[in-house]
């Protein structure tokens, strides 16, 4: 009787064992699939990420080359007003320079005039005093 139960029990333990070993195996594989569609999840979420990173470099070099225009647009145009102003600059102190010219111009001929007309003065003053002395 020993040897029944002892072979009872060693049959209990088998089917037990040969159920237990299919329990894991059938996990095992659950969890492999799973573990298989989890992969599969990263792999297409780093595949959207590299995309929007791909796409936010894209957006960042389009916005400094735009920015990039602008400068060079805002530096040309002040590049221009400061041209123009020197320009402007120089034209006004021509203009300056010729006021200044012509009065200093006329100015002088001011004083010629001033000058002949006192030497005429000087000489009708003389002609009077010569002719009181001849007198």
């Amino acid at each position: 009787m020993k040897k029944t139960i002892l072979s009872s029990i060693m049959m209990l333990a088998l089917a037990f064992s040969f159920t237990a070993c299919r329990d894991a195996a059938d996990k095992a594989k659950e969890a492999a699939d799973a573990a298989a569609d989890a992969t599969e999840e990263v792999g297409e979420a780093a595949e959207g990420a590299m995309e929007n990173a791909g796409k936010a470099i894209d957006n960042a070099t389009e916005a400094a080359g735009d920015a990039m225009e602008d400068v060079k647009e805002a530096t040309g145009e002040v590049v221009d007003d400061v041209k123009d102003a020197a320009g402007n600059a120089v034209d006004k102190a021509k203009e300056v320079g010729d006021d200044v010219k012509d009065a200093a111009d006329s100015a002088v001929d001011k004083t010629k005039a001033a000058g002949k007309d006192v030497k005429a003065a000087a000489d009708k003053v003389a002609d009077k005093a010569k002719d009181a002395v001849k007198n």
